[in-house]
């Protein structure tokens, strides 16, 4: 399942434009079927400076442990404390429940950066 009103990245994060210069993040669930199941999670902290393509956290899963990337550049807003408590909500709704952070966009940035993949690309990009 790929959302068609989301932009990806080819380290399998996805991006929704919320509006207002702020986006969302979060793993795809592509990536979430590769991890195994989640049990920790460590986000940027809301206040956060990021630069786009840089490490921002880490998912850990039974598996093995992957970093986060931001792929905006801009300061993180908020972020989904409820991954705290609920790790697991990462695998069981990776597009909803299981979103990462928020980034209001850098400077005079309104809407996602033209380097995203969209639904087809990234449809490509995994094989599904």
């Amino acid at each position: 399942m790929i959302p068609e009103d989301l932009r990806y990245t080819d380290a399998h994060e996805w991006v929704r434009d919320l509006g207002d210069g702020v986006v969302r993040i979060g793993i795809t669930d592509h990536a979430q079927s590769q991890l195994g199941d989640v049990v920790f999670v460590q986000l940027p902290s809301a206040g956060e400076e990021v630069t786009a393509g840089a490490a921002v956290g880490e998912v850990e899963s039974t598996k093995s442990v992957s970093d986060i990337y931001s792929p905006v550049a801009g300061t993180v807003a908020a972020v989904n404390d409820a991954l705290d408590a609920n790790p697991e909500l990462v695998n069981s709704g990776p597009y909803e429940e299981g979103w990462m952070f928020e980034v209001r966009l850098a400077g005079d940035a309104q809407g996602l950066p033209d380097d995203l993949l969209d639904a087809a690309a990234y449809r490509e990009l995994t094989g599904s």
